[in-house]
């Protein structure tokens, strides 16, 4: 484990470019770093009383949103930069992009400043699955992944290695994103069926993911699609305005959360009453809820993305960073020979 009060006594924070990033994920192995995170995100929410927690403060415009993330303990502290533009790809530039900090909450010294695109799409995969792990019958081996675009291999690759899910069947309304997925997920031991739609692709699925882009109050998933058992884990709709599924699933299912109070604003539940019964993910963790109760129960995972797991796929990046000597000290801070002199860094 890293000393971080050790680490905090250093005033140059270790910078972890996207290069250095995927030479870590590639020395560490994808299914190790997903993994890892998750278990981070088990020990993380198992302390969820230790966090000073709050929904994420989020600027939007006509084509998109960017949004702030914090969280502290009384030892670290993260924030993520992220964006959401959906019309990006049209420009040649990526739907998310993102970059976080981790810093030692008693200095206020950055510890880490490090790309979180590709970051976040692994934490998010690693999400879904420490939800799933709850949430899914534990004998799904069939996944519908609706939406191929940029998460979905992350997505598929979870669910593959920790869920021990066998079929992969694919829809998105663009076809050459279905196609790349499947080109990508060649060799990896899935069996993928491209799908012509939703429904066929819905159809005796075990798990159902759902990860499209587009920012509009969408219902991607119907009522008729839902057979018994299924575990729906809905990860596209994140924002105000944007969501995947019809109301009446919600009303059918039993619907689980990461932080309700950012989640009704920003989740699938933003169409429903302000008193919907939802449980937080970590009450389930901690026994205080139930998770599913029994094989015919259909499960809702209305995931939007919560600040702690930004904390714990950090601290995961800076460990494996400082263990593989990789990233560079940056001058990000101001050293002075005298603290109160700041003036004289300009002499």
């Amino acid at each position: 484990m890293i000393d971080f009060n050790a680490q905090a006594r250093n005033v140059n924070p270790l910078y972890l470019s996207v290069p250095d990033a995927a030479q870590l994920i590639l020395a560490k192995g994808l299914k190790n770093c997903i993994a890892a995170i998750a278990d981070n995100l088990r020990e993380d929410f198992m302390r969820w009383g230790d966090f000073d927690k709050s929904a994420r403060v989020a600027n939007h415009s006509r084509d998109g949103v960017i949004e702030l993330m914090p969280i502290s303990d009384d030892s670290l502290y993260s924030f993520k930069y992220v964006n959401g533009h959906p019309k990006n790809t049209r420009l040649g530039l990526s739907t998310v992009m993102a970059f976080g900090v981790l810093s030692h909450v008693d200095t206020g010294t950055p510890l880490l400043l490090s790309e979180l695109t590709l970051t976040t799409a692994i934490r998010t995969a690693a999400t879904s699955v420490f939800a799933a792990r709850l949430l899914a019958r534990p004998d799904s081996r069939v996944m519908a992944l609706i939406g191929n675009g940029a998460q979905s291999e992350f997505q598929a690759l979870a669910f593959q290695h920790l869920m021990g899910i066998e079929e992969m069947r694919l829809f998105d309304v663009d076809p050459a994103a279905t196609a790349k997925l499947a080109d990508n997920l060649q060799g990896s031991g899935l069996e993928v069926v491209v799908c012509a739609s939703t429904a066929e692709a819905v159809k005796g699925s075990d798990i159902v993911t759902t990860v499209t882009a587009d920012k509009n109050y969408a219902t991607i998933v119907t009522p008729e699609m839902v057979e018994p058992g299924m575990h729906i884990n809905a990860v596209g709709g994140d924002c105000p305005g944007k969501t995947e599924l019809h109301a009446d699933i919600l009303n059918q299912a039993s619907v689980f959360v990461e932080f309700a109070p950012q989640s009704r604003i920003e989740g699938e539940i933003q169409q429903m009453p302000a008193d919907f019964a939802v449980t937080e993910l970590w009450e389930v963790l901690q026994g205080h809820q139930t998770g599913r109760r029994d094989a015919q129960e259909v499960t809702v995972f209305d995931s939007v993305g919560f600040a702690l797991e930004d904390y714990s796929a950090l601290r995961f990046m800076y460990q494996s960073a400082l263990e593989l000597g990789l990233g560079e000290r940056i001058a990000l801070i101001p050293e002075l020979a005298d603290p109160k002199n700041l003036f004289g860094v300009l002499r």
